[in-house]
């Protein structure tokens, strides 16, 4: 099994622990501080087959004991991995950190991920376990876990709920199992990446960088006891966890409380509910949100700040956003990398509606450089790369990925155009790699391209991004056929039932003859899309 290691420069690392950064502190540690704090205080609401769940911190502690307990009987040991699927219910803080209380490292899986995924994860982190639900909405996970468990060499499956042939995961609070003691500099877990291209790569986050960056979140964004996070955006996505997120939350001893689903209906009655201050949502959500707002007979006066992020909020509808909801807008621009950036809560209102924010750490380096490498004149766009206290230095167990996203010095090379103004906020402008931002939902184009390319009836496909006034981008997938041409229904599905999450799926799908925009050979792939993509829009605005 490959060693999951994050590594910075010790001079780096003298400078993050000396400037207060970096504390020493541990993922399980900050549990249990909470809970001594105070024990008696709400910790996370939620429901799960409709059953409304309440814990305070005291409960929610025990509970972790009981997951670590668990776990270690089924016989896991520190260091060794388990994939984690879950929805938002309350469970996904107990077992999430019952893992870390036993040293056992999770790699955080989206609910929408399906088999191709799933075994990707397990395969690239040589994941020992599976954990998961029993059914959550319409989707059997049980079912998953069988197609799981048939391509991978997975050692133990669990499920929370009706585990059927699998091992159940007892959340009984018990005699307790000795806490596993990690060192601050130890990777903590593994996020995914957004999968510019191809299948997502495995980020190793340690619990010195990743508590910093939630403590100095919660710092920016306002947290207190008092508040109350709502998790609308699922889960185990960076900003929902993070930003401040519910890690966030929890480290501020406020109250989280997990939606079942972000759509208005949902959300807002547990904002009237649960008197919620603060939450994060993806543009297209934002609007969703402003336009029921306006027949919405819920009390939403709690709400405080709506932070937006995952995409670019545009303009005008940042302007609208904080009359439309009755609250402060704040925008946030980041990546499970590292980076994040903030507007603050006491901006002016130009700044707030027309940037992304600035970095949460005076440690946050940030170069904006043109195609060469060289950096631009101030003001003008370019591409970002950065380093800093909470922003990886290499992808886990990828050789060949790393030199390409990492400069010899550490800068990450995060595929975002952006310029900087002169009192250091970034205005993001786009992407340079090929990827599709769906709803907050990073698509590889060379991923489908991939799936498509496997069909009998596809010769050639190229997938593009597409401006969608609901989802900020959609899909599109231009194919040249072979042979007899394949319906669109059926390449829909033939890419959905090769095991992909629906959102991968493209939304739209165009025939071609060939693609007569370039010479085979002579150009890139990504120059054919760019093609492709301009090609069409110019058509189609024509029309």
């Amino acid at each position: 099994m490959l060693p999951l290691r994050q590594v910075w420069p010790e001079e780096l690392a003298d400078r993050y622990r000396r400037k207060g950064y970096w504390r020493g502190e541990t993922m399980s540690d900050l549990l249990t501080e909470k809970a001594n704090l105070h024990p008696d205080c709400p910790a996370v609401v939620g429901s799960r087959d409709g059953v409304k769940i309440r814990w305070t911190y005291a409960e929610l502690f025990a509970r972790t004991q009981a997951i670590a307990a668990s776990v270690h009987a089924l016989g896991f040991r520190p260091g060794e991995r388990i994939v984690v699927q879950l929805p938002n219910v309350p469970s996904f803080l107990s077992i999430v950190f019952g893992l870390f209380r036993a040293g056992i490292v999770p790699v955080f899986a989206l609910p929408a991920h399906r088999e191709a995924e799933i075994a990707h994860f397990v395969r690239r982190s040589e994941a020992a376990g599976y954990l998961t639900i029993d059914r959550f909405g319409k989707f059997d996970y049980r079912e998953l876990a069988r197609n799981v468990a048939a391509a991978t060499q997975l050692r133990r499956i669990m499920i929370l709920g009706d585990s059927q042939e699998f091992f159940s995961l007892d959340e009984t609070p018990g005699p307790e199992h000795p806490t596993h003691t990690a060192s601050p500099s130890d990777v903590a877990f593994l996020q995914i990446s957004g999968g510019s291209t191809g299948l997502s790569k495995l980020i190793p986050r340690t619990h010195d960088d990743y508590i910093y960056s939630f403590r100095a979140s919660a710092e920016i964004c306002g947290l207190t006891p008092e508040s109350v996070y709502l998790c609308a955006l699922p889960a185990a996505h960076n900003f929902p966890m993070s930003s401040p997120g519910t890690f966030g939350a929890l480290y501020a001893g406020s109250l989280v409380v997990m939606a079942s689903s972000p759509a208005p209906e949902t959300a807002f009655q547990l904002i009237e509910e649960e008197r919620v201050t603060i939450t994060g949502l993806v543009p297209p959500l934002a609007l969703a949100w402003m336009r029921a707002a306006r027949s919405s007979e819920r009390d939403l006066s709690s709400l405080e700040v709506v932070q937006v992020g995952g995409a670019k909020l545009t303009p005008e509808a940042a302007r609208r956003l904080g009359p439309a909801l009755g609250c402060k807008l704040q925008q946030v621009f980041g990546m499970a990398e590292g980076l994040v950036n903030y507007t603050r809560l006491d901006d002016p209102e130009e700044l707030v509606v027309a940037t992304q924010g600035r970095p949460i750490s005076p440690d946050d380096e940030i170069r904006i450089v043109n195609e060469s490498g060289e950096p631009v004149p101030e003001g003008s766009s370019g591409h970002l790369l950065t380093r800093g206290p909470y922003t990886i230095r290499g992808y886990h167990n990828e050789p060949e990925a790393n030199p390409i996203s990492f400069t010899a010095d550490g800068f990450y090379r995060t595929g975002d155009i952006v310029r900087q103004t002169a009192d250091g906020y970034l205005v993001v402008e786009g992407r340079a790699v090929d990827h599709i931002n769906r709803s907050g939902e990073k698509v590889s184009a060379e991923e489908i391209e991939d799936h498509l390319l496997a069909h009998p009836h596809v010769f050639d496909a190229a997938v593009v991004s597409l401006p969608d006034p609901h989802l900020g981008e959609r899909s599109c997938a231009f194919i040249i056929p072979e042979g007899e041409p394949p319906r669109v229904i059926e390449l829909k599905a033939f890419v959905r039932q090769r095991g992909l999450a629906d959102f991968k799926v493209p939304d739209q799908i165009v025939l071609l003859e060939d693609f007569s925009t370039t010479a085979v050979g002579k150009v890139s792939r990504a120059e054919l899309r760019r093609r492709l993509r301009d090609q069409y829009l110019q058509t189609s605005q024509g029309e």
